[in-house]
């Protein structure tokens, strides 16, 4: 028999597919990897994030030795605090309501510093997200949530710098090649994958192992409403419209294990008039997370989230989620000029839904919200607001008191005009359902028995995230596992048969 082209074949063209495939590379594997999407559209989900990683570290210093480059004055002026182990694994099993693997969750906070470092010799490189993850306070930048560190260029950076190395290293992309099928011997051994390409015509690709990492299901309309509910087929697709879980399905169709939350996802805040699919031009900054200096009402003018429960991090997937079941599936920002100096630079993009106004009625008025349900929510909330010290950095425990959702933290009158109101629906970021993996990246069959010749990486991995998510804890899953799966089946491809 003729051996095959290449040892390895990754589906997919994101951030967890091109860690797979640097992986599988460095083990001296031959490696192909397989975008459906046109190149113009390389990437998948990474390309539409900020480029955050969550990783622990003991010190500071194990911080600044992932930049590298850190100046005197940028050290001086940072307050990181440390983030352990335990309290990695710790953040997320509370926010997934102690449903995560642990042996997963376990990996994933074991190895995330080490392949952070992984990545830094790969030719990422890092910056602190001065912009997004922190607030100046005393003179010191404040870093809040644990999250520190973002891809230089964020997600358009991070995809450029990954397929940069990947041409260096000598692996292979082949676009606009969909991944329709997966080929399996007499054994059920999965030996290549069958692609359709562009002109219709179909193609089968030997290789000694596959690695999946395409992705969830949250651009497939049909599946976002069988699985996730009502609604969701209204939801906007945060990133590529690409991610239609070819790649779950294929495995499914060969027996493997169905895993996680599938009637879960990650979701976030997403400008009410956004397209239906991401943005190239605009990438992440339809999102509005600066939230919890503010308050969230719906079209009633009704608050029906705690804005201040925890740090932004912990937060904004599932509140991303509550904005669906509101009426019209809409929400409004509601900010004052005490805090507008405090707001991402999401909010200044040109391609934003906002109005300002210089009453709370006419405010109303501007952004069709009840005026008389709105104007009596602010003004007991205004009325709830207890004494305390402002601190948007720190939970500052300046919340509110006798009114329903309570405010936890960062509670502060709505008084100082003009006031500014931003129109928000609920934008899907991936899916939480997927494949059944070992630590080590295989992938799993109905009777839990590893599939020969088959493993998987990224969002289209179960039983990770339920419910919620650390902020920066998807492209860190990715990379770690990516790693992990990409060394995997380089290992089993190269051993003598």
């Amino acid at each position: 028999m003729t051996s095959p082209a290449y040892d390895v074949i990754v589906v997919g063209g994101g951030n967890a597919a091109m860690c797979t495939a640097l992986s599988a590379r460095e083990q001296g594997a031959r490696v192909l990897v397989l975008e459906k999407a046109p190149e113009a559209w390389r990437g998948g989900n990474g390309f539409f994030t900020a480029g955050g990683f969550r990783f622990a570290f003991k010190s500071f210093d194990e911080v600044c030795a992932l930049v590298g480059d850190l100046s005197d004055e940028e050290t001086a002026s940072m307050d990181v605090p440390i983030y352990t182990e335990d309290a990695y694994y710790e953040d997320l099993m509370r926010v997934t309501e102690d449903l995560a693997d642990a042996d997963l969750a376990l990996t994933l906070v074991r190895e995330s510093q080490p392949t952070m470092r992984w990545m830094k010799a790969q030719g990422i490189r890092w910056i602190p997200m001065f912009g997004r993850q922190a607030f100046k306070v005393g003179g010191k930048f404040t870093f809040f949530g644990n999250l520190v560190l973002e891809a230089v260029g964020g997600g358009p950076g991070l995809i450029d710098m990954h397929y940069e190395s990947a041409k260096k290293k000598g692996i292979d992309v082949r676009f606009e090649a969909k991944a329709h099928r997966l080929l399996t011997d007499a054994r059920g051994r999965v030996t290549g994958v069958e692609i359709r390409t562009p002109d219709g015509n179909t193609e089968s690709l030997q290789a000694k192992a596959v690695v999946l990492a395409s992705g969830g299901f949250e651009a497939n309309v049909e599946m976002r409403t069988r699985y996730l509910g009502p609604n969701w087929d209204l939801a906007r697709v945060r990133g590529t419209p690409y991610n239609t879980g070819d790649g779950i399905r294929m495995a499914l169709d060969i027996g493997a294990q169905a895993w996680g939350h599938w009637s879960g996802c990650h979701a976030v805040q997403w400008d009410y008039n956004a397209p239906w699919h991401g943005d190239r031009k605009v990438g992440d900054n339809f999102q509005k997370h600066s939230y919890p200096v503010g308050i969230i009402v719906n079209v009633e003018g009704q608050r029906f989230v705690d804005e201040g429960a925890d740090m932004r991090n912990y937060t904004y997937v599932k509140y991303g989620r509550e904005v669906i079941k509101q009426p019209r599936r809409a929400a409004f920002q509601i900010f004052d000029q005490k805090v507008v100096d405090l707001l991402r630079e999401e909010y200044r993009i040109r391609e934003v839904t906002k109005a300002e106004a210089n009453t709370l009625e006419e405010l109303a008025r501007k952004l069709e919200i009840d005026v008389e349900g709105f104007v009596r929510t602010v003004r007991e909330f205004n009325a709830a607001v207890q004494p305390g010290t402002f601190n948007p950095a720190i939970k500052d425990g300046k919340g509110t008191r006798g009114i329903k959702p309570p405010k936890s933290n960062w509670a502060q009158p709505l008084d100082t005009p003009p006031y500014v109101g931003y129109a928000v629906t609920t934008g899907i970021t991936f899916t939480f359902g997927g494949l059944h993996i070992t630590t080590d990246g295989h992938v799993l069959n109905g009777e839990g028995r590893a599939i020969a010749g088959l493993y998987a990486a990224g969002e289209l991995v179960g039983g990770l995230f339920y419910n919620n998510y650390p902020g920066g804890a998807g492209l860190m899953a990715g990379a770690v596992f990516g790693r992990i799966a990409g060394r995997s089946a380089a290992q089993s491809a190269l051993k003598p048969q």
